[in-house]
């Protein structure tokens, strides 16, 4: 970035965000913009999407509009920036006309910087005319892969973006962001949005504060309650498939006196942003929610995502568990997965509704959905690296095992499974690629069922030449083949397994080595997992955690008297800055990371004032590591 912009841009980034330095990708993005270059930038959630457009928005001349798919995200955005400092504004169908009128009237006086709108609000006269008559400096889309039919949020409402640009006076900026790109999206987004001559970053996907585990397991609930009872003072998303799931799962813990709330479609509109408002003011800092609670949510402060249910795909998966630690501090993403998950997923994806979808595309999108369903199956079923399969999934290259996830701290053994594996490609060769993996499985455990005695598989020479093998045993082994390539899927709505390429195992060096380990249920005695990496939180002695928490209440008070959710007053990574700083006047509080000026304005002294008292009543008292280490 030229000398003097970047200057300025930094100075904007201290005095409204009260950061020193940008973050990684930020920068790049912010002086493309700035340089009036068009932009698709596909960033890890959490990583600082919004300063990206937002330092821009303030430095350029005009008017910023974002569009925005939901309106509790554009609400968000709005209380955040206003406690920032900065005039925003969102027009959405949450307000009457009057207050539309209104706040277009002020925008027009010059009185906003940035304006969040829906997709659907560009077709409205009103708002057509006071853009075409105003200098609007940069459109922005966020969630960008709404715009993309093979994106897993597809929203028509999005196509109409590029002819809103079309129509303006002078064509703006065109700004695209997202978390969740493949290949494919990504070029759609691009051709779709009609960007020019764009400046497309990829800071890569990987969220190194986020740790990913697998547990194979029949009594969920039991593992739920006895997480939550581990971290009582934390605050985390359940998610699950079925609406049914999510009001037994909630009961269960509210029964047991968890503060919880729920969240799904079949509750009243009131209800919902009720329970919404109870999670996002941590009055229930516990959810239990199907994925219609999902995108937008900004809470920063989630410690842990557990899906109660298998996703229906890695795009879903990445979104919804990416929730988790926004603030950078360290939290856990935890897949419960049952193999009845697969069902449970084929029936909802066989209900979809295609009624606005022509044939062709109702095939190829089904398609679609199964090899997703797939991939996420593999996802729960690998005993690789789980870090890497979401990365790879992606598109990003990887370098060796992450050493922190579930699969690279479990113990595993490993069992020569050659001679079985060949077994298995006998029977498939003998089905002539015509059955699934059910019937499959069946004839090699030599299942007395009617159905395979009417295919006749009975009669096969493989039937039931793996008898002393469980399912859950030959499906991992089949698992992993198909990962070796030695069969795969077929991605129809009613799948075959078919051989791939077997000429490898012609060569007797060849082997099929199994990983296994024992599966965990939540009352055995067995060793636990390597903890997930150090929180910030964790530089803090017993005194100064006590302070975290004095300030944490001082936060929430705040946040009560404001209406503001408790992490846009300051995050928690902000609260344990100050722990670790120890500020005694307000020129030494504006190095606390996450405070700006405004912020410093309105709640320095209260926040200086209490950590000031805290250290008279103990004044020997050793806060941090840190301080301990220079004392």
């Amino acid at each position: 970035m030229e000398g003097e912009k970047k200057v300025n841009a930094l100075q904007t980034l201290k005095t409204y965000f009260g950061y020193d330095t940008f973050r990684e990708g930020q920068e790049s993005i912010v002086e493309s913009i700035l340089e009036h270059r068009d932009v698709l930038a596909i960033m890890p959630t959490g990583a600082g999407k919004s300063i990206c457009y937002q330092i821009p928005a303030l430095m350029l001349k005009g008017i910023t509009i974002v569009i925005s798919p939901l309106i509790s995200l554009m609400q968000d955005q709005v209380k955040a920036l206003n406690e920032a400092g900065i005039h925003a504004a969102f027009i959405n169908s949450s307000l009457t006309e009057n207050q539309i009128s209104k706040a277009l009237y002020l925008a027009a006086g010059g009185r906003y910087k940035i304006i969040y709108v829906a997709p659907e609000r560009l077709e409205n006269y009103e708002f057509l005319e006071f853009a075409r008559h105003m200098e609007i400096s940069m459109v922005t889309v966020d969630e960008a892969h709404c715009i993309s039919q093979w994106g897993q949020d597809f929203r028509p409402s999005y196509l109409k973006i590029v002819e809103f640009v079309r129509n303006l006076p002078t064509r703006p900026i065109v700004s695209a962001f997202t978390a969740t790109a493949t290949e494919e999206v990504k070029n759609d987004i691009l051709c779709t949005l009609n960007l020019s001559d764009p400046e497309v970053v990829v800071t890569g996907f990987d969220r190194k504060n986020l740790y990913y585990s697998v547990e194979n397991i029949r009594r969920k609930d039991e593992f739920v309650m006895e997480y939550i009872e581990k971290h009582p003072t934390e605050s985390g998303i359940i998610y699950c498939a079925t609406r049914k799931n999510v009001d037994n799962l909630f009961e269960l813990l509210f029964k047991k006196g968890v503060p919880v709330t729920r969240y799904h479609a079949g509750l009243s509109n009131e209800n919902r942003k009720k329970n919404q408002d109870d999670f996002i003011y941590d009055r229930a800092p516990v959810i239990v929610a199907t994925n219609a609670f999902g995108m937008g949510i900004d809470k920063s402060n989630v410690r842990y995502v557990i899906h109660y249910n298998m996703p229906q795909s890695m795009e879903n998966y990445y979104q919804e568990a990416g929730r988790a630690g926004r603030d950078g501090e360290n939290s856990q993403c935890i897949l419960l997965f049952s193999p009845q998950d697969t069902m449970i997923n084929r029936m909802l994806l066989d209900s979809k509704d295609f009624s606005d979808v022509d044939e062709e595309d109702e095939y190829l999108i089904r398609q679609r959905d199964i090899r997703r369903l797939q991939i996420m199956e593999g996802y729960c079923k690998t005993t690789g690296c789980l870090r890497n399969y979401i990365l790879e999934y992606f598109g990003e290259k990887t370098f060796g095992p992450c050493d922190n996830c579930g699969n690279c701290h479990r113990d595993y053994h490993e069992v020569d499974m050659t001679a079985e594996a060949k077994k298995i490609i006998n029977c498939v060769s003998e089905t002539r690629g015509r059955y699934g993996l059910t019937i499959v499985l069946g004839t090699l455990m030599g299942a007395k069922r009617a159905r395979l005695r009417e295919l006749g598989t009975d009669k096969y020479k493989s039937y039931g030449v793996l008898s002393g093998y469980s399912e859950a045993e030959l499906r991992n082994l089949i698992t992993q083949m198909t990962e070796m390539g030695y069969l795969y899927q077929t991605q129809e709505r009613y799948s075959v397994l078919r051989l791939g390429n077997i000429t490898p195992l012609k060569d007797e060096n060849t082997h099929v080595v199994m990983r296994t380990y024992e599966e965990k249920e939540p009352d055995r005695k067995k060793k636990t997992q390597k903890s997930v990496r150090k929180r910030s939180t964790d530089s803090l002695t017993s005194a100064g955690y006590d302070l975290f928490e004095e300030l944490r209440k001082l936060r929430l008070e705040i946040a009560q008297e404001e209406s503001v959710p408790p992490y846009i007053v300051f995050s928690d990574k902000t609260l344990i800055d100050m722990c670790v700083k120890k500020p005694f006047n307000q020129a030494e509080m504006l190095k606390v990371s996450g405070v700006g000026e405004n912020k410093l304005k309105k709640y320095g002294q209260r926040f200086l004032e209490m950590i000031q008292h805290f250290c008279t009543e103990r004044p020997e008292a050793v806060l941090s590591m840190q301080e301990d280490e220079t004392n």
